[in-house]
């Protein structure tokens, strides 16, 4: 029997901590349009940390869509020339108080780290990852599409009443209704 997704979320995990426990259901806040300003406050510092090491940096996941119920957590997607060169970048922000608390060499060298004092899901990619371009079709189609908003939100709230062990067991099961926006979006781009 090989590894089950518990495994595989445990695996990624960074340090003792282990991965993001709910064991209940997922608490969304309203829409809180202080969300954009902590977000430019957190990708002004950490262009100070990184200088030019910063390819891009971009506002994502529920708190970047206005109008929209969210986790409170600012969701920042950040572009480095290599993101499995951790100490190209890991170093410098480790010792401004963030924090590595993933590592998926197997999904796009994908790495997370949390804000030292702000609520913040730092998600570091290589420069040309097919990963960013999906990610940003899904932000820019909840923005322009209030019947995708909508329906996003609708099983937002529904999942997120339900009991959960785990952040990312809510997360996965939001799967097919992403995909299905994601998909949309990148035709209408095509």
């Amino acid at each position: 029997m090989g590894p089950t997704r518990d495994d595989e979320i445990r695996a990624a995990r960074v340090g003792e901590l282990g991965p993001t426990r709910v064991d209940g259901p997922i608490h969304l806040a309203e829409y809180d349009p202080e969300w954009p300003g902590l977000f430019d406050r957190e990708a002004a510092r950490i262009r100070s940390i990184l200088g030019d090491r910063v390819l891009r940096l971009e506002h994502v996941g529920s708190t970047s869509i206005p109008g929209l119920a969210a986790k409170p957590i600012i969701d920042i997607v950040l572009l480095v020339p290599d993101s499995a060169d951790e100490a190209a970048y890991v170093s410098p922000l480790v010792a401004a108080g963030y924090l590595l608390r993933i590592r998926e060499p197997g999904w796009y060298e994908h790495r997370v780290l949390n804000g030292p004092d702000t609520k913040v899901n730092l998600h570091v990619f290589s420069d040309g990852c097919p990963e960013i371009e999906r990610m940003l079709a899904f932000r820019d189609r909840l923005r322009t599409h209030d019947d995708e908003r909508q329906r996003y939100e609708d099983t937002k709230r529904e999942l997120a009443a339900r009991d959960w062990t785990y952040v990312q067991h809510y997360a996965d099961a939001k799967g097919e209704v992403v995909e299905g926006i994601i998909a949309r979006a990148l035709a209408e781009r095509d």
